[in-house]
C-alpha cells in the first residue's frame, strides 16, 4: 500500500490491520516475527563483490585488444613492450576502479542518515531500541528535535510541527496532526506525538529514495564512456580487418608465422588507443584542479566534459535559487498603525526559545529596531493547526493585555470591523498568489470583546543574490535552467518569475494527468450544452452548472484513480521541454523529470542540497550539490560546490567547455595519427612486401606522442557559446582526411627513397651500405620514424582549432615546448640511433623538419577544406 493512502484509513482500522493495542505496544514474540519476515529498518547492502568489481576492468573490447597485444607482444619475446602494455592497462583499471568507489559512497551516506534511537511501546512499557530493529505495527513517542524512524500513522497528540524540507524540498515545516502521515528522517521542530509504524527500510519514503540514487547508480554511464568506447571500437574493427588482411596475404606468400605474429603486435599498439583513456582523464583531471580553485569540487571526473554539452539545468528551489532562510516582505499596515507597533505586538506573541523558523525573522526585525519585550508574560497559548493561531496574555496594572498573531483570516474574523476588511482581504489574496506565507497581528486589553487588528507580516523564502544574474549567464551560454520543488505552485511561480526562470510552471500531478481537470472542463460543456435545451434563464444555468461541476469533482477522485489516463510518453516529454518549471514534486518526481529529459537526449544537469535531491542528483549527466547540501547530496554528486550560490556553475561551464575542446582535438589528433600508421604500414607490407618501421620504433612513437601531448589539457582553446557534444561522424571524418593526407606523405617520401630517383635528396650517409638490402631498409626505416616523430605533433597543431593554425587563439607555450622537444628528441635519437636504429644523419634530419612542415601546411588546408564543406552540407562545426 502507497504510505500516504493510510492517512484516509481510519486510526483504529490501521490499528487493527496492523494487530496492535495503542495501550500496549507489539510483544517481544510477534516483533521477532515480524523481523524474520520483513527484515530490519534499515537500507540494505546492494555489494558487487571486490572479485567482481576488479575483473570487470579487464573485460571488454578495449581491455581485450590491450591484452592480446601483451600476450603477442611476451609470445615474441619483446618484454619491454609487453610491460609497456600492461602498466597502461593498469593505470585503466585502477582509475575506473577509484571513480566507481567514490560513487557507491552515496549509498552510504544515506544509510548513515536513518535515525539511531527509538522510544518504543513494547509489552506495555516504553523503552529504547536500536531504530533497526522497528518493525511495522509498533507504537513509538517522537518529541522535539528527534528525527523520525520510519514512516507512521499519527495516533495521538495534540499537533507536530515536521521540518521535511531535506525530504519533499518544501521551504517551511508542515504541521501535523492525528491522522496525519510522519515521514522516515523528518525532523520534529514543535509538539510531541505519537504514532504506529506502517513503513520500515526500503519500504519508507525515504527507502524510495535510496532505491532510486541505486537504481540511478547502476544505470548510469556517461557521454565520456561512451565516447572511448566508440572510438575504441571503431580503430579496433579497423586494426582486425587490416591485420586479417595482412595475416592472409602473409600465409599466401608463406611468410614465418611468427613474423605475422610480431608485426600483429606492432599492428595492435599503433591501433589500440591505449593512452587515450589516461590522456583524457589528465585533461579532465586539470580542469578539475582549475574548478576546485573556484569552489567547485569535482568529485567525478567525466562530469566535467558532461558539463560542457550540458543543455538543461533543473535546479532545486529551496536552499538553491533560494536562501532557505524565511524573510519579511514588504508588511500590510492598517491606518493609524506604524510597522514598529507591528513587529511589537509580533514579538509579545512570539517565543524566542522555540526556534520557530517563522518567528526568526521577526526577532531579527525586532532586535535591529530595537524593539524589546518588558511585560510579564502571564500565560501562553502555542500554535495548534485547528485554532490556527497563537495567543499571549501579560499582566498590566489595570487590565491584562492579549495579543494574536496566526491565519490572517482567522485574526481578521476575531477583529473588530473598524476598517476596510475587502482592502485587507485582497491583501491576503495578493500575498497567496505569490506564495507568501503571511501571518495576521492583532491585540487587545483583556475586557475587550475584540482585537484590533494591526496588520500583515508576508513571509517568503527569498532568492539568493546572484541567482538571477547566474540564471541570465547560463540562458546566454545555450543553457535553459528548469526549476523543480516540493513547493506549492503559487510560491514556484513566484520565485521563477522574480529569478527570469519563467511563468510556465506545471504542477507535477498535472504533467502525470492526476488532476482530471479535462474531464471537470469537459462536464461544465456538456452540462451546459443540456441545460440549454430546458429553456431556462442564463442564471439558473450558470448555477446548475457549477452545482454539476462540484458534484462530479467530488466523485471523479472516488471513480477515478490517479494517473488512469496516461499521457503518451511523447506528449509528457514535450511538456517537460516547454515547462519552465514543476512544483509539488516528490524525489520518484525529480528522478522522473531527469530521465524523461535524457531520453529526449538532453544531457541533464541537476542542482540540490537535500536528501530529497539524492536519487536526480545521481541519475543525472551532472548532478551538482549546493554549499551547506546534506551528505546524501554531495555523495550523489559530481560535483560539490563549496561556495554559496551558483556563479560558480556559470565558471564551471566555460572551464567545462575548454576542457571538452582540448578532450576533442586530442581524440581527432589519436584516430588521425592511427589511421595514418596503420593504413600506411598494411598497404606498404601488402603491396610492396615492406616493413617501414620495427615494433621497438612503434613503442618508441607511442611514449613520444602520447607522454607529452598530455600538455594539451593547458593549451589555450576557444570558448563555446553553446553546449558542446560528442559527435563519432564529425570527428571520424575530419580524421580520417587528415589521416589519408598522412598517408600521401608517406608514401611521397617512400616513392622518393624506395623507388625513384633521390639525386634530388640529401646524400646517403657513408655508414650506410646502399647495395647492402638490409642495411638501406634500416636507413629508410629510421627515416620513416623521424618523419613520423616530426610530423605527428605537427597534427594536433591542425586539429586544435577550426581556423588556420597561426590564428588565435594561440597553443600554450606549456604545450608547444613540450611538442617541440619531443621532436627534438626523436630527431637526436633518429640521428644517431643509439642502438635503437641506424643512425640518419643530420642532412636527413633537416630534410625531414622541412618537409613535414611543407605538409603540415598542405594538412591545414585539407582540414580547412572538410570543415568548409561539413558546414556547407550539414550546416555543423567539426572543431
Amino acid at each position: 500500500m502507497n504510505i500516504n493512502e493510510y492517512k484516509e484509513i481510519e486510526i483504529d482500522k490501521v490499528l487493527s490491520q496492523f494487530g496492535v493495542d495503542k495501550n500496549v505496544g507489539l510483544s517481544q514474540s510477534e516483533v521477532e516475527k515480524r523481523l524474520k519476515k520483513y527484515g530490519y529498518n534499515q537500507l540494505p547492502e546492494y555489494k558487487e563483490s571486490l572479485a567482481s568489481r576488479i575483473f570487470r576492468r579487464f573485460w571488454g573490447p578495449i581491455p581485450w585488444m590491450i591484452e592480446i597485444a601483451g600476450v603477442l607482444s611476451f609470445l615474441v619475446h619483446h618484454y619491454s613492450d609487453f610491460f609497456i602494455i600492461i602498466i597502461m592497462l593498469f593505470v585503466n583499471a585502477i582509475l575506473d576502479f577509484y571513480q566507481e568507489h567514490k560513487a557507491l559512497n552515496a549509498i552510504e551516506a544515506l544509510k548513515s542518515k536513518l535515525a539511531k534511537k527509538s522510544l518504543v511501546l513494547r509489552d506495555g512499557k516504553w523503552q529504547e531500541i536500536p531504530a533497526k530493529e522497528l518493525v511495522a505495527g509498533d507504537i513509538i513517542k517522537i518529541k522535539i528535535g528527534d528525527i523520525v524512524p520510519a514512516d507512521l500513522k499519527l495516533i495521538d497528540g495534540d499537533f507536530g510541527l515536521f521540518d521535511q524540507s531535506s525530504l519533499t524540498g518544501e521551504s517551511l515545516p508542515k504541521n501535523k496532526k492525528k491522522g496525519d502521515i510522519a515521514y522516515s528522517n523528518s525532523i520534529l521542530k514543535q509538539g510531541e506525538m505519537i504514532g504506529i509504524v506502517v513503513a520500515t527500510g526500503l519500504n519508507s519514503y525515504f527507502g524510495k529514495t535510496f532505491k532510486l540514487v541505486a537504481k540511478a547508480n547502476q544505470n548510469h554511464k556517461s557521454h565520456f564512456q561512451k565516447m572511448v568506447i566508440n572510438v575504441g571500437n571503431f580503430l579496433i574493427l579497423l586494426s582486425i580487418l587490416l591485420v586479417m588482411v595482412i595475416i592472409l596475404v602473409g600465409i599466401h606468400r608463406g611468410e614465418n608465422i611468427y613474423e605475422l605474429l610480431e608485426f600483429s603486435l606492432v599492428l595492435a599498439v599503433s591501433a589500440i588507443p591505449v593512452a587515450l583513456p589516461a590522456v583524457l582523464t589528465v585533461v579532465m583531471a586539470v580542469g578539475a584542479v582549475n574548478l576546485a580553485k573556484k569552489q567547485a569540487i569535482v568529485s567525478k571526473l567525466s562530469a566535467i566534459e558532461e558539463l560542457a554539452g550540458m543543455d538543461i539545468l533543473c535546479s532545486d528551489k529551496t536552499g538553491t535559487l533560494t536562501q532557505n532562510k524565511m524573510s519579511i516582505g514588504e508588511v500590510f499596515l492598517v491606518d493609524g498603525y506604524k510597522e514598529k507597533d507591528l513587529f511589537y505586538y509580533a514579538v509579545l506573541a512570539s517565543k524566542k526559545e522555540n526556534n520557530d523558523p517563522i518567528e526568526k525573522p521577526i526577532f531579527e526585525i525586532a532586535q535591529k529596531n530595537s524593539i524589546e519585550n518588558n511585560l510579564k508574560l502571564k500565560k501562553f497559548i502555542p500554535f495548534d493547526p485547528v485554532r490556527k493561531r497563537v495567543e499571549a496574555i501579560y499582566e498590566m496594572d489595570n487590565d491584562d493585555f492579549m495579543v494574536v498573531k496566526g491565519a490572517p483570516q482567522v485574526v481578521l474574523s476575531l477583529s473588530f470591523d473598524n476598517f476596510n476588511k475587502s482592502k485587507i482581504e485582497n491583501k491576503i489574496e495578493e500575498f497567496a498568489n505569490k506564495g507568501f506565507r503571511t501571518i495576521g497581528v492583532g491585540y487587545k486589553k483583556a475586557s475587550e470583546d475584540k482585537y484590533h487588528f494591526v496588520g500583515l507580516i508576508p513571509l517568503y523564502d527569498p532568492p539568493r543574490v546572484d541567482s538571477k544574474d547566474t540564471i541570465l549567464e547560463a540562458n546566454q551560454n545555450g543553457v535553459e535552467v528548469k526549476m523543480v520543488t516540493g513547493d506549492n505552485i503559487a510560491v514556484a511561480k513566484y520565485i521563477s518569475k522574480v529569478l527570469g526562470i519563467g511563468e510556465n510552471i506545471y504542477s507535477i500531478r498535472e504533467l502525470k494527468n492526476e488532476t482530471h481537470d479535462e474531464y471537470l472542463v469537459l462536464t461544465e460543456i456538456i452540462s451546459k450544452s443540456l441545460l440549454k435545451s430546458l429553456n431556462l434563464s442564463e442564471e439558473e444555468i450558470k448555477n446548475k452548472v457549477v452545482k454539476i461541476v462540484n458534484e462530479v469533482k467530488s466523485e471523479i477522485g472516488n471513480k477515478l484513480h490517479k494517473g488512469m489516463v496516461k499521457r503518451h510518453e511523447s506528449e509528457i516529454v514535450r511538456i517537460i521541454e516547454e515547462a519552465n518549471g514543476f512544483a509539488e514534486v516528490y524525489p520518484e518526481d525529480k528522478y522522473f523529470i531527469v530521465d524523461e529529459l535524457q531520453k529526449a537526449n538532453h544531457i541533464v544537469a541537476m542542482t540540490g542540497d537535500g536528501v530529497n535531491d539524492a536519487p536526480a542528483l545521481k541519475k543525472a549527466d551532472i548532478g551538482i550539490a549546493v554549499s551547506g547540501a546534506t551528505d546524501a547530496a554531495r555523495a550523489s554528486a559530481d560535483i560539490v560546490l563549496m561556495a554559496k550560490g551558483l556563479k560558480v556553475i556559470t565558471d564551471a561551464i566555460k572551464e567545462a567547455r575548454t576542457t571538452f575542446e582540448r578532450m576533442k582535438s586530442y581524440t581527432i589528433f589519436r584516430i588521425a595519427e592511427t589511421i595514418r600508421i596503420i593504413i600506411f604500414m598494411t598497404l606498404s607490407i601488402v603491396v610492396f612486401n615492406f616493413y617501414p618501421i620495427t615494433a621497438l620504433m612503434i613503442i618508441i612513437l607511442a611514449l613520444l606522442n602520447d607522454i607529452p601531448i598530455l600538455a594539451i589539457a593547458y593549451d589555450n582553446t576557444k570558448i563555446d557559446k553553446k553546449p558542446v557534444k560528442w559527435d563519432m561522424k564529425e570527428m571520424i571524418v575530419l580524421s580520417s582526411w587528415l589521416g589519408i593526407a598522412g598517408v600521401f606523405s608517406s608514401f611521397l617520401i617512400f616513392y622518393l627513397l624506395k623507388v625513384g630517383d633521390i639525386s634530388f635528396l640529401p646524400d646517403i650517409p657513408k655508414w650506410v651500405n646502399f647495395n647492402d638490402e638490409n642495411s638501406y631498409i634500416a636507413f629508410i626505416q629510421a627515416v620513416f620514424f623521424a618523419k613520423m616523430v616530426v610530423a605527428g605533433h605537427g597534427t594536433i597543431y591542425n586539429t586544435r582549432i577550426s581556423d588556420w593554425f597561426f590564428k588565435k587563439p594561440y597553443p600554450s607555450l606549456t604545450l608547444f615546448l613540450a611538442t617541440f622537444l619531443t621532436r627534438v628528441i626523436g630527431t637526436i635519437i633518429a640521428v644517431y640511433g643509439f642502438g635503437f636504429m641506424t643512425p640518419i644523419g643530420w642532412d636527413w634530419a633537416i630534410f625531414i623538419w622541412i618537409y613535414a612542415m611543407i605538409w603540415f601546411v598542405f594538412n591545414d588546408f585539407v582540414k580547412k577544406v572538410v570543415i568548409k564543406y561539413y558546414k556547407k552540407r550539414y550546416n555543423e562545426e567539426i572543431i
